[in-house]
């Protein structure tokens, strides 16, 4: 077995290579102080030169990088290092032998300063702390939107170099080997059993050509169609009239639609075949040649349930049986190295991922392979416990990462794409992603659906927006239709939701929708055509929830000088229905309300009943106003009335009470066409601001974006500005040992010869009295030390021939402790007795040095 031999090996190095290590190792040693002296004068003279950094960042070429920058990690091995490189050499070396018709094993390639690196140590498990990156797709779709491609070169040869993740952050761009690498260290850091794979997979894979994939956005959309569904069928119900049509002509004419939709499925296969067989791409002449690298998601942690893998290139997952992947090579973690000992000539697809069957997966260092899995049940207790007695023992262990820590700042987290803009090309889409204020406009992602293959002629464009004045949030143009789609976030004028239209004209077709509980009205939904607008309504008290208008012609005649709204077109016809009220009878509970105001006519209808079939409903003549413009009088006849009761016992309404309601509807038909101005006038003013809009877009800014918000970001300057101007001036002021005496003055702004002989005085009686108060405490220390000690000594003598042995040991640690601390005191007391006159004498010097005061002092003494 190769792991036995590898091991043996390295148990029996020859003596002169670990005295060449050792060499080694003094010469790295007594390098470190000169390396050490040099990084310091490179530091002092790199600290001078001052660049601006681009807006955009820009790519790192291999000329470009110096090695100064990098840590001794990046440029250098460590011990532990130098010995995994030496046990991967001879892994590979027997394996090799073993194995030659085998390609080689992609186990130490280059990083980016040329130093042989094992790539188990290239990984670096990071959790950042984003919400977005403790997901394995949100992590993969990062990786995958962040970073541009290089391919490999050439396509069939594993690459020389694989450099670290914050190399590949910084510059954004990297191999698919790179991208996996990145990939791999966040989900291991969020928490999941990753692996990266080196292996073989088809040409779209590998190049990241998805101009064969349908669009995850169109993809998604077909999912949230749910299929429509059918009412259920009660048990008691009326029974459908007899269909008196001939039973043969209906079998004749499903025959011919049945030979109709026939035809055209068939049709329509022979166009499907015939679009597969265009969009077909020609032969590989590298399939299965191919080198590609991608992760490996093994279930267990994060309740994965199933195996899975992530292709880096387009942040998509894969089942472990798809047909694009050809073969796995090898597999790797931050922990070990594994090979796979596995037939591939099938692909992934009859591969088993146990990583503990050593027949199976090959692995590099001993003792860090996966456990098998058994079943708990078939082993004894007994049988657990020698087993935990007798753990295998590790041999080497896996050094740790050589990469610095993975950091991604916020900007970079925003912007994602290269300069901020990405362009992925599907099958018959277009799909292009901004950053965040990229685009005048808060545009971010642009998604253009194309009839034919080669994306020539524009079916519709939908465009995502954020940060938006209007609270725009998507739109969606059909080129067929010219119709356009307009979808807003809460928080908008009129609490628009969506917007259905061809032209911002008024009095044409249009839908719109709106957060009915955020109007007073509850309305829900309005929709215009030419002469006709249709308006429904949520939760209102009256229970009104349909409205619908008719609208005649404009006449061509001249408008009064007070007319209130010019603009209003005639009302013909206005229709109203309300929900059933329970509290009132449903002969009296209006179930639809229709004015016919160019008959001069008004209909209701009532609910029915729950046991009738048919409502009870009445209608009204509006009487005609007769006598002049001072005496105007409606006539009102019983010939204006027709009713019809469904109970026929019920009394008929009398003249006075039909009389109250046709006047409280008139009354009510008024109201309900000042209403419907309203509600025109309102559309008008929602169109003429959109048109306003689309002009002019004004993008939010938070208050707490200070990059970008320039009034916040001055606002913080000059807080933290005044701050530490406050605080100098506070330092300051704490310093002056003259200002609380100059306090007292009043802080005068120049000092006469009075004040400065005051300022003295004062200064030197303070200090005085300070000295004075010091030795006054330390000399009352002193007595009441003395008193107690005494106080202790005389309670000795009384109780000297009752006392044990611990109260005497205690009496005696007692007063070693007191003569300590007297004699302390007294100590203290003499030396500030020595020192007070030099701290006088040295206050009066700087009194008379003192440049605000010496002009004064000088002449004084």
């Amino acid at each position: 077995r190769i792991v036995k031999q590898k091991y043996d090996e390295m148990e029996t190095l020859p003596e002169e290579q670990l005295s060449e290590a050792g060499e080694w190792k003094g010469e790295e040693e007594a390098g470190d102080e000169d390396l050490n002296t040099e990084l310091q004068d490179l530091e002092e003279t790199l600290s001078k030169i001052h660049i601006t950094t681009p807006a955009s960042p820009q790519p790192v070429t291999k000329s470009s990088i110096d090695l100064s920058e990098f840590p001794s990690s990046y440029k250098e091995n460590s011990s532990q290092e130098k010995l995994l490189l030496a046990i991967a050499d001879n892994f590979r070396s027997q394996y090799a032998h073993l194995y030659p018709d085998r390609k080689p094993l992609f186990l130490n390639p280059l990083n980016e300063c040329g130093v042989e690196k094992f790539v188990s140590t290239t990984l670096r498990p990071t959790l950042l702390s984003y919400p977005e990156l403790y997901s394995w797709g949100g992590c993969a779709c990062f990786v995958s939107e962040y970073l541009s491609v290089e391919p490999l070169d050439p396509p069939v040869d594993l690459p020389q170099c694989l450099r670290s993740p914050t190399w590949v952050l910084k510059c954004q761009r990297g191999t698919c080997f790179e991208f996996a690498n990145l990939l791999c260290s966040l989900l291991l850091g969020a928490g999941y059993d990753a692996y990266c794979v080196s292996g073989y997979a088809a040409k779209e894979l590998c190049l990241l050509d998805q101009t064969h994939q349908q669009c995850p956005l169109l993809v998604n959309q077909e999912k949230g169609k749910l299929p429509e569904q059918r009412a259920p069928q009660k048990k008691y119900t009326v029974k459908p009239p007899r269909d008196l049509r001939s039973a043969f002509e209906q079998q004749q004419e499903q025959r011919k639609q049945a030979e109709i939709l026939a035809a055209q499925e068939k049709r329509r296969k022979e166009t499907e075949r015939e679009e597969a067989e265009r969009e077909r791409p020609p032969p590989d002449p590298l399939m299965g040649l191919r080198v590609h690298c991608w992760v490996l998601v093994l279930a267990g942690r994060r309740e994965v349930p199933e195996n899975f893998f992530i292709d880096p290139l387009g942040g998509k997952s894969f089942s472990t049986t798809d047909e694009r992947f050809l073969g796995i090579e090898s597999l790797w973690n931050h922990q070990n190295y594994w090979v796979n000992m596995q037939d591939c000539r099938n692909g992934c697809r009859d591969l088993t991922f146990d990583l503990g069957d050593a027949v199976k997966w090959e692995f590099l260092l001993f003792g860090r392979g996966k456990p098998l899995l058994l079943i708990p049940d078939m082993k004894n207790q007994e049988d657990l416990e020698e087993e935990e007695e007798k753990e295998e023992p590790v041999v080497f262990e896996m050094p740790p990462s050589w990469v610095e820590k993975i950091d991604i700042s916020s900007k970079d987290m925003e912007t994602r794409c290269p300069e901020g803009k990405k362009v992925i090309q599907y099958r018959k889409a277009k799909l292009e992603k901004f950053a965040p204020y990229l685009m005048k406009d808060g545009l971010v992602t642009r998604l253009t659906v194309y009839q034919d293959l080669e994306c020539k002629a524009v079916l519709n464009v939908k465009e995502w927006f954020r940060h938006r004045h209007d609270h725009l949030e998507m739109r969606e143009l059909k080129k067929g239709s010219n119709e356009t789609l307009e979808h807003f976030s809460p928080g908008r004028s009129h609490a628009l939701k969506t917007h259905r239209y061809i032209t911002l004209e008024p009095e044409t077709e249009r839908q719109m929708e709106f957060y009915s509980h955020a109007r007073v009205d509850g309305l829900a939904k309005r929709v215009e055509i030419p002469f006709e607008m249709t308006e429904t309504f949520e939760a209102r008290p009256d229970g009104l929830y349909h409205r619908h208008v008719i609208f005649g012609k404009r006449l061509k005649m001249p408008m009064a000088a007070n007319a209130q709204d010019p603009n209003s077109r005639p009302v013909l016809k206005i229709t109203e229905r309300y929900h059933r009220n329970r509290d009132r009878k449903a002969s009296e509970d209006v179930a639809e309300r229709v004015f016919l105001i160019a008959e001069q006519r008004i209909q209701l209808t009532y609910h029915r009943e729950d046991d009738c079939i048919i409502p009870s409903w009445r209608e009204f003549v509006k009487p005609r106003v007769t006598g002049d413009k001072h005496d105007q009088r409606m006539v009102f006849t019983p010939d204006m009335v027709t009713a019809y009761q469904v109970d026929p016992n019920e009394k008929p309404s009398k003249n006075l009470f039909l009389y109250e309601i046709l006047m409280s509807l008139m009354q009510e038909e008024e109201i309900v066409k000042q209403r419907v101005k309203e509600s025109e006038k309102e559309t008008r003013a929602i169109l003429s601001l959109r048109a306003q809009e689309d002009i002019g877009t004004e993008l939010l800014i938070s208050v707490y974006d200070t990059a970008r918000n320039e009034k916040a970001r001055k606002n913080r300057e000059d807080m933290e500005r005044s701050a530490k101007e406050e605080k100098l001036r506070k330092a300051e002021k704490e310093l002056d040992y003259l200002a609380p005496f100059l306090a007292q003055l009043g802080d005068p702004d120049a000092l006469t010869r009075k004040m400065a002989l005051q300022l003295r005085e004062d200064c030197l009686s303070d200090l005085k009295q300070r000295l004075i108060d010091k030795a006054n405490l330390i000399q009352a220390h002193f007595e009441k030390e003395t008193q107690e000690l005494q106080k202790k000594q005389q309670w000795y003598q009384q109780n000297q021939l009752s006392l044990t042995k611990d109260d005497e040991e205690t009496y005696l640690s007692y007063c070693s402790e007191a003569m300590f601390r007297i004699h302390i005191l007294e100590l203290r007391l003499n030396r500030h007795k020595e020192k007070a006159p030099q701290k006088y004498l040295a206050l009066e010097e700087k009194l008379r040095r003192d440049p605000r005061l010496s002009e004064y002092l000088w002449i004084f003494l």
